[in-house]
């Protein structure tokens, strides 16, 4: 049924989601479906309130920028009804499909599609069928379109350095041909890497000497480098000496991060097809350069004893992955003993950041910054009226969340006492005791929601915070020389630390500006508090407020070292 939650008075809210999927698709789409959802609108006596739309997107992920701002906004009550075209336009994946019809339900707001009209359990169960078998059916003829050009000699997916394309695009679908200037810059990156060079000198190279790389881009060293095992790289392509290799890896979509993960092929799989007219390199050079590779990977995966290395764990400093260039916001990384560096002035030379600072050097600037600036008043200040802010805005959507539950609650009750009416006028079957178990336990359900405790937008700080602050970093510190707590020790102070631009100064040296994380640092001082007092303590918890104001989008606190 529609939801009845809105205003008696008023016409029900609708929100318009509308998608399409590729580029080769018209913008037009998205306006063709708001459109009809307008119109079915209109019979349906709904108020359209909001469009929500995401253009070139694929239905097989729920991470679309347009798709998360309406799930973001079920809870706020902006909204009665979903109104989409079909049903396939909020996903193609029955398990994103049937979880955001839960969640609808769950607060009382109505899915419609202009095709079908109110969308019910069923519907998700068949149409979300049908839409993730379209899925995989069309992964299938993609994949055996893909295998019939390669079995013909031709491209089944990117062109390839080296390589243009040939015909029109249609007649001659995947054809390619030699491309003269930079096939020459092919052979050269192969002799200079035979020759002893390393990718990354060879990419620096490249670049001094103003030759564009892949799609113009400057050259890097992963660009030469490649994975081996996938048959990635410059150095790892087969088309240069004449063998079109195809199927290596194939790419399974993580459900959690929607992105595309690569997973190796075992070599049975592959598809080779001989191509002797697109090669560029001579045999002799290829093995010379896999040789090179070999004996490489065989050093590298030794120590100085000889002695084989754990490569998957690799060393990790207290300011891993948190150092950013100044001047072109690069990583700054380890480079030589113990020294951090522009790592694009290092791997492409177009960064004309050449400063380095010691490890040691950078993490005592860090530490001593953390612990005498990150509590200014000011900071402190701005923090307090954000999480407040944060707090006044989760009461209001509890508000808006409890209401709801409550008039469920009530729509329940009343349907259990009409069950129990029937029971004594003498009414029975298994229908009934069914439902009334369904009735009973949904009822148990909604009373343990409504006994959740509503935020508190008012909140009080330690008085004493800097001091507990100071003092917990101060622990922190010296317990990065405990090896049994050192690396629980580096995350939580890691946890404090947003971000740390490196940029050059003076003659020689280098202003670090650190962007503090302030949300860490309340939960910090709390759980220090009542580890202290070995006490839950009143008030809010520093977890709890950690979990309002987490992606508040405030800035964080930033000063110089």
């Amino acid at each position: 049924m529609a939801r009845s939650l809105a205003r008696q008075s008023d016409r029900l809210r609708a929100a318009v989601y509308a998608r399409y999927s590729t580029d080769g698709q018209r913008d037009a789409s998205i306006g063709d479906q708001v459109e009809v959802c307008r119109r079915y609108a209109e019979r349906q006596g709904f108020e359209v309130v909001d469009v929500y739309s995401d253009a070139a997107q694929s239905g097989a992920s729920i991470h679309r920028p347009g798709y998360q701002k309406l799930v973001a906004d079920l809870t706020l009550g902006r909204y009665d009804v979903v109104l989409v075209e079909a049903l396939d336009r909020l996903s193609r994946r029955l398990a994103d499909t049937a979880h955001l019809y839960d969640r609808l339900a769950f607060h009382g707001i109505a899915l419609h599609a202009s095709d079908h009209g109110e969308i019910t359990s069923l519907h998700v169960g068949m149409m979300g069928t049908i839409s993730q078998m379209y899925l995989s059916d069309l992964r299938a003829k993609t994949w055996r379109g893909q295998l019939g050009r390669v079995r013909d000699g031709r491209s089944g997916g990117g062109l390839g350095y080296g390589y243009r394309v040939t015909g029109d695009g249609t007649d001659d679908r995947g054809g390619r041909t030699i491309e003269p200037r930079e096939a020459a810059v092919v052979e050269r990156i192969f002799r200079m890497y035979a020759g002893g060079e390393s990718p990354r000198a060879i990419a620096r190279t490249l670049n001094a000497d103003g030759i564009p790389g892949p799609a113009g881009r400057p050259w890097i060293d992963t660009t030469i480098r490649g994975q081996r095992d996938r048959g990635t790289g410059i150095l790892n392509n087969a088309l240069y000496v004449g063998r079109l290799e195809w199927n290596r890896c194939r790419y399974v979509k993580d459900p959690q991060t929607g992105r595309r993960v690569a997973r190796p092929n075992p070599p049975e799989q592959w598809e080779i097809t001989e191509v002797p007219e697109l090669r560029i390199l001579q045999d002799a050079l290829w093995q010379a350069v896999k040789d090179r590779q070999t004996h490489t990977t065989r050093e590298m995966s030794r120590d100085g004893d000889g002695n084989a290395l754990n490569r998957a764990h690799r060393r990790k400093f207290l300011l891993s992955g948190l150092l950013t260039c100044g001047e072109c916001g690069a990583g700054y990384t380890i480079m030589g003993k113990d020294r951090y560096g522009c790592a694009t002035h290092r791997n492409k030379g177009t960064c004309s950041n050449s400063r380095t600072i010691g490890r040691q050097v950078a993490e005592q600037r860090v530490l001593n910054g953390l612990k005498d600036h990150l509590l200014a008043p000011d900071i402190v200040a701005t923090f307090v009226e954000t999480v407040r802010n944060q707090l006044k805005a989760a009461q209001e959507s509890h508000g808006a969340e409890r209401r709801a539950v409550e008039k469920e609650l009530a729509q329940t009750e009343t349907a259990l006492q009409r069950i129990i009416d029937a029971i004594e006028t003498g009414a029975w079957s298994e229908s009934l005791r069914t439902r009334l178990a369904d009735l009973e336990r949904r009822k148990a359900e909604l009373m343990a929601q409504l006994e959740q405790p509503e935020p508190n937008p008012d909140f009080t700080l330690h008085p004493n915070l800097a001091q507990v602050y100071r003092r917990r970093v101060a622990e922190l510190e010296a317990a990065l020389d405990t090896p049994e707590i050192r690396t629980e020790a580096m995350e939580t102070l890691r946890g404090l630390i947003e971000r740390i631009d490196v940029a050059p100064s003076g003659n020689l040296g280098v202003d670090l500006t650190l962007h503090g994380d302030l949300a860490r640092l309340l939960q910090l001082c709390t759980a220090a508090e009542s580890e202290r007092k070995n006490a839950p303590g009143g008030g809010a918890s520093g977890a709890d407020l950690l979990s309002v104001v987490a992606g508040a989008g405030f800035e964080p606190a930033t000063f110089r070292l």
